[in-house]
């Protein structure tokens, strides 16, 4: 149906070198009610605590944890990949967490979240790049695109790092190519 709006059900989100910034200020724009599941991969440190969860749910918005296995994504929740765990969707839409070998020098990899989760949501996805120093999620991107979903992209020169952004502008033609507050507005028009 020409101009139906699409009903979208989950948002990946991928962020590397500069991540913490960007994803707070992300935060602090997004509205307590989003309703959709916000599922993040954080490049860390395979022995970090779980700092990030605490961190974001210091700003009192919507609630942030660390997924879980087997647990099903729930509307207006942020889930977390735990360090040294790749978080992967499975078909039936729940998490998955294995200690595969890294991908792209990465565990949680944002790319094997991206690509499970594309296969999952269909076009019911967005997926989101965020800062970062290596390509890691640019593959994810692009499936996420050839699936039908919304590729929305940080804009490089706002970014603290620039070559995630570039990478993935480089390989995918996203829907957005926006600044961090952009994206948090871009995402509360979803409510």
């Amino acid at each position: 149906m020409v101009g139906a709006k699409k009903k979208y059900q989950a948002v990946v989100i991928g962020s590397s070198a500069g991540g913490l910034n960007a994803l707070k200020t992300i935060f602090e724009t997004l509205d307590k009610r989003f309703p959709l599941p916000l599922i993040i991969v954080q490049h860390m440190s395979p022995d970090a605590d779980n700092y990030l969860p605490l961190f974001l749910n210091n700003m009192k918005k919507i609630k942030v944890k660390e997924a879980d296995e087997k647990e099903l994504p729930q509307p207006g929740i942020a889930y977390v990949a735990p360090p040294n765990y790749h978080l992967l969707i499975e078909h039936d839409k729940t998490f998955s967490l294995t200690v595969g070998e890294r991908v792209n020098y990465a565990r949680p990899s944002i790319d094997v979240l991206f690509e499970t989760a594309a296969e999952a949501y269909g076009e019911g996805l967005i997926g989101i790049i965020l800062t970062g120093a290596n390509n890691d999620g640019t593959v994810g991107l692009k499936k996420i695109k050839e699936l039908g979903g919304m590729a929305v992209i940080q804009d490089p020169e706002e970014a603290e790092a620039d070559l995630m952004p570039r990478s993935a502008l480089e390989a995918v033609k996203p829907n957005h190519v926006l600044k961090l507050k952009e994206i948090a507005n871009l995402l509360n028009t979803l409510i």
